[in-house]
């Protein structure tokens, strides 16, 4: 996860954006966390910045079942 970012709200209406060997990042998904079934997911939740701002953002990451949510980043803020 981004250093200070934390989820306020909930992530509802995930979208897949890409599976498997679609992911371009999948070997070092692999070599990082285990071999398994990857996802790269989007969502749109409410969020608090490293500076204590907060605000709604589109949020990536990738997950496996066994592993979980990795590497959460904020694509873009939504005014």
């Amino acid at each position: 996860m981004d250093e200070g970012l934390e989820l306020i709200s909930e992530i509802y209406d995930i979208e897949i954006i890409a599976i498997g060997r679609r992911i371009r990042d999948v070997r070092r998904l692999k070599k990082s966390y285990g071999d398994g079934r990857w996802r790269k997911l989007k969502d749109i939740a409410d969020v608090r910045l490293p500076d204590g701002t907060v605000g709604r953002a589109e949020i990536h990451w990738y997950e496996m079942t066994s592993v979980g949510r990795k590497e959460l980043k904020i694509k873009r803020l939504i005014i």
